[in-house]
């Protein structure tokens, strides 16, 4: 359908799991896209690989300059940002409160928190003088319940929700549109992290089968789904959608499958 025809987006963590998902989606609807990540390999793979449509930046979200870098590639090669979809982000210490190190907790606001402001901080100037431009960052489900997430993630991932609004308040008088989206359990490669390659592929298997039996949807939530998620908030599909926080969990901040309840009253009873 070519939605982002002629548009041009930023997407950082832009080289792997939903990151890469939305780079090859906003790609394929007509997008120009500058793909941000650390993994330079990857990031320049991908975009050998799609073409003059896109190119690749290594940006640290944490570092200042280098965000503001990353901004100014996509105005000289392009000469506009639509689209900022603040994506990089990591998982957090699942430990007991008093085991998480001042170390941990720094680094973790540090990429998901920080890295969104700072996108936002160099991007919101440019939009406002554009009078137009969608801002998406990254949140998660983890954010909206308690036992969704490492707490401190958690905690990080509602932060990036309130910014969110907050910013979104500021930025609408100019036509600028920011929101977010909470993933909820997507299959991507950070389950496998750490492990060596010929037991991804297997473990992964075992993840995704895990995965299906978590929310009411019975399948692992995919990085497309939160890509479309994320293309509908660039285009101009959700013009008048703004603050606002787009739960795509499979249902999982329902609470447990009805099926699961019934059989608890009746174990007999079929899912």
């Amino acid at each position: 359908m070519e939605r982002l025809q002629g548009k041009v987006a930023v997407i950082t963590g832009g080289a792997s799991g939903i990151g890469e998902a939305a780079v090859r989606l906003f790609v394929a609807e007509g997008c120009r896209v500058v793909i941000a990540d650390l993994n330079v390999d990857a990031g320049q793979a991908l975009a050998a690989e799609l073409g003059p449509q896109t190119v690749f930046q290594a940006t640290d979200v944490t570092a200042e300059s280098e965000v503001e870098n990353l901004v100014a590639v996509a105005i000289r090669t392009h000469g506009r940002l639509d689209c900022l979809f603040n994506n990089a982000g990591i998982s957090g210490p699942l430990k007991p409160i008093e085991d998480v190190t001042v170390a941990e907790y720094d680094r973790l606001t540090a990429v998901n928190l920080k890295g969104v402001f700072l996108g936002m901080k160099f991007a919101a100037p440019i939009m406002k003088r554009q009078r137009w431009g969608s801002i998406v960052n990254t949140s998660s489900i983890g954010a909206l319940t308690a036992e969704s997430a490492p707490h401190l993630y958690g905690a990080v991932k509602a932060a990036v929700n309130h910014l969110t609004r907050c910013v979104a308040n500021e930025l609408g008088a100019f036509g600028v549109r920011v929101n977010s989206i909470s993933p909820g359990a997507i299959l991507t490669p950070i389950f496998a992290e750490g492990r060596p390659a010929a037991e991804a592929f297997e473990w992964m298997q075992r993840v995704a089968q895990g995965l299906a039996g978590y929310q009411p949807i019975p399948r692992a939530g995919r990085p497309e789904d939160v890509a479309q998620a994320a293309l509908w908030l660039a285009s101009d599909d959700s013009s008048f959608v703004t603050g606002t926080n787009l739960v795509v969990d499979g249902g999982a901040t329902c609470g447990k499958r009805w099926s699961t309840m019934i059989e608890q009253q009746d174990p007999t009873a079929d899912g």
